[in-house]
């Protein structure tokens, strides 16, 4: 059994951040930057101040740090359902991007509920985390108040739109857009839509809804509300439903844009079922680009929100805010406002551009 002294001597000989520092010429502070990921660091004294680190063996003790600045090390993701791929993806690329920063993640189903949404915000179990990462689905304009909340919130999605809150968003018109055009380009000429809701003004489903009237309008089609399927839930049944109702009524499309890729595979499977065929009778796009589009057959061309992007900026926003840091430098007071950009991943289930309308 070693000596208590031997203890001592063992223990002092761990290196610490400023052994890293000596060894990397570099400020404490700059290695401090490095070990919390932060963007305003040259790539250069990235790789000397992690040089450093490998060669010592330091190891960031992250309970302590946590400890020291009266921190859990854990952070909250509120979204309404995990058993949809966009959110299901979204809560594993969260979990990723926080264990590299040393934090764990408490992932909270709402349920579609409003008072899901609300006890997400207000619960009890905010004395367990740092911060909140929050897409809501039932909230809207009228509950901005419910956002002033005493802890670090970065807000998903476009429900709720507020300059004192930091927010994250994804392009639901342009992507939409680009969806449609693409159909458009590609012979389209009656193109449905499914998942609208009828009503709408703010969320996912008017934003969509709005890029693919604006991509008709530009192409000079005239928009017809009979291509156009509302589908309150965006599950597989719904887009099933939705594909059949459109077809029991003797208005065959051309082409559909799905809001998501749930409904997408159940149009994709009602109109194979009637004997047509995709994407020769009937083209089809998703949204969302999840990882069982590329399996469905025919494959399924999605819109890819860029969801990498919105866990990766959403959780550093958030430690940044935890650290008490301006996050991405903006300026004090400031609050950040940032769109990931979509991008639209072709496969199986639409027709091929004619050669003018190739890149």
């Amino acid at each position: 059994m070693p000596k208590a002294s031997e203890m001592g001597s063992e223990q002092s000989s761990m290196p610490t951040m400023k052994d890293v520092a000596k060894r990397a010429a570099v400020s404490i502070k700059t290695v401090s930057n490095v070990v919390n990921n932060y963007e305003f660091v040259s790539e250069a004294t990235r790789k000397k101040v992690n040089k450093a680190i490998q060669e010592l063996g330091y190891v960031i003790n992250v309970p302590a740090r946590n400890l020291r600045l009266g921190h859990t090390g854990m952070i909250a993701l509120a979204i309404p359902d995990l058993t949809l791929p966009y959110f299901a993806q979204l809560s594993s690329l969260v979990i990723e991007e926080a264990k590299k920063l040393g934090l764990r993640v408490l992932v909270e189903p709402t349920l579609y509920s409003r008072e899901g949404e609300l006890e997400a915000l207000h619960g009890a179990q905010h004395s367990m985390i740092d911060g909140l990462i929050y897409s809501p689905l039932e909230l809207g304009m009228d509950d901005v108040r419910e956002l002033d909340v005493p802890y670090p919130l970065v807000l998903l999605g476009e429900r709720i739109f507020t300059p004192d809150t930091d927010h994250v968003a994804t392009e639901n018109v342009e992507g939409a857009k680009h969806a449609t055009t693409y159909l458009i380009n590609s012979g389209c000429r009656k193109i449905a839509v499914i998942g609208t809701h009828p009503g709408e003004e703010l969320g996912s489903a008017a934003l969509r809804f709005n890029g693919y009237k604006e991509a008709l309008d530009e192409a000079g089609i005239e928009f017809d509300p009979r291509l156009a399927v509302p589908a309150r839930m965006w599950h597989r049944l719904d887009g099933e439903n939705a594909m059949n109702e459109l077809l029991d009524s003797g208005l065959v499309p051309d082409g559909v844009v799905a809001f998501n890729d749930m409904l997408a595979s159940g149009a994709l499977h009602a109109i194979q079922m009637r004997g047509l065929k995709v994407p020769d009778d009937i083209s089809v796009i998703g949204f969302d680009n999840s990882e069982d589009s590329q399996y469905l057959s025919p494959a399924l061309t999605s819109i890819s929100p860029g969801l990498e992007a919105v866990a990766r900026l959403s959780v550093r926003v958030l430690k940044d805010r935890i650290d008490g840091v301006q996050p991405l430098g903006i300026a004090p007071d400031e609050h950040v406002f940032r769109k990931v950009t979509s991008t639209l991943v072709i496969r199986n289930s639409t027709r091929e551009l004619p050669a003018s309308q190739r890149n």
